[in-house]
């Protein structure tokens, strides 16, 4: 028995810790501080200054045809301290609702909707006031696999979650579509930190609370999905808050990458390009006179090697400006001026 208190007596427990460090020299360290790994000290971190700048947000929204309004919940990020809240579009609905934000400090303000755009999953809405603690936007471009992410939102209605893991993959696509027009968001974020229905339009921080991500989807358990906060979402962003809507230039073909013939790709030193299959009749590229089966080199002097290439260039400075695209056809390059139109929904 005496042998087995002798046993406990050896026992060091956290209390301890500290004031035995002392004695040797080390520097104390509190219960609170010896519990914490690195690992949580991240995300504690992260948590205290990001959960002030995720709103909550209530819709109501009216569908034609339907008695009622029909209401939903998300979350929203602070990014100005005069209102500015940015959240994903298919919170809002379409059309777009109305509802209140609810705040980390206690206050519930209506919010108006500034701006739209469903086929980035992006919007923006406000609220008055002047005193909001805004969050840091990062840039997910420097993000790498493996990496800690710290999602914050209100999933269920639980307002103030957090979860955390890892970046699980980069590059992914999200196809988005709004009424006949259809998009892939591109270098969307994939985690596996939990993310749950009410976690939309919240925050996917880096591990210095920067915001890189609004989470946007569940594809399955452990596989969320985060539109990117990059500099073509912060162009969008900021065309949302100035102008309402973001403008995306439309030629109206559809098609996919095909290797080069092996003379074409040694006269222009490259390897592929976009082969046309259809185009939409009363188009910009019908009205030019693009044709299927025509391969598209480039446009506007940029190469384009796949219909992502393509989308990147359908930007709201080439609207309405004429500007030259060349294919391979029929055996030789031809170019072709053609005016690109804005995209409707």
């Amino acid at each position: 028995m005496a042998r087995g208190w002798d046993r406990a007596a050896a026992l060091r427990f956290v209390h301890d810790a500290g004031t035995d460090g002392a004695r040797h020299g080390r520097a104390p360290t509190s219960p609170s501080e010896e519990a914490l790994d690195a690992y949580s000290r991240v995300v504690t971190t992260v948590a205290a200054r990001l959960i002030p700048s995720v709103a909550s947000l209530r819709v109501r929204r009216r569908i034609p045809g339907v008695r009622g309004r029909l209401e939903g919940s998300g979350s929203a990020v602070i990014i100005t301290p005069d209102g500015f809240l940015l959240t994903s579009a298919h919170v809002l609905g379409s059309p777009a609702g109305e509802g209140e934000a609810a705040f980390a400090d206690g206050r519930e303000l209506a919010f108006e909707v500034v701006g739209t755009d469903p086929l980035s999953d992006l919007a923006v809405v406000r609220v008055a006031a002047d005193d909001l603690p805004a969050a840091e936007l990062g840039n997910a471009d420097e993000l790498r696999v493996g990496q800690l992410v710290v999602a914050v939102g209100n999933p269920m209605g639980f307002s103030g979650s957090v979860t955390a893991g890892v970046v699980s993959a980069l590059g992914r696509s999200l196809p988005t579509r709004h009424g006949s027009a259809a998009r892939i968001v591109e270098n969307v974020i994939q985690t596996d930190a939990a993310l749950n229905p009410g976690n939309s339009g919240g925050a996917l921080a880096d591990g210095n609370g920067r915001v890189v991500g609004v989470s946007t989807a569940v594809a399955g358990i452990g596989l969320g999905l985060a539109v990117p906060i990059d500099p073509t979402t912060r162009r969008i962003i900021g065309a949302l808050m100035s102008e309402g809507r973001y403008r995306r230039a439309y030629l109206g073909i559809a098609g996919g990458p095909r290797p080069l013939p092996p003379r074409v790709a040694r006269e222009i030193e490259r390897t592929a390009g976009v082969e046309v299959v259809e185009v939409v009749p009363g188009s910009p590229a019908a009205v030019a006179g693009i044709r299927p089966e025509d391969l598209i080199l480039d446009l506007d002097g940029v190469p384009v090697g796949d219909a992502r290439d393509l989308q990147r260039l359908m930007v709201a400075e080439r609207i309405g400006r004429p500007m030259v695209v060349r294919v391979f056809r029929e055996g030789r390059i031809v170019a072709i001026t053609v005016t690109l139109v804005e995209l409707g929904g």
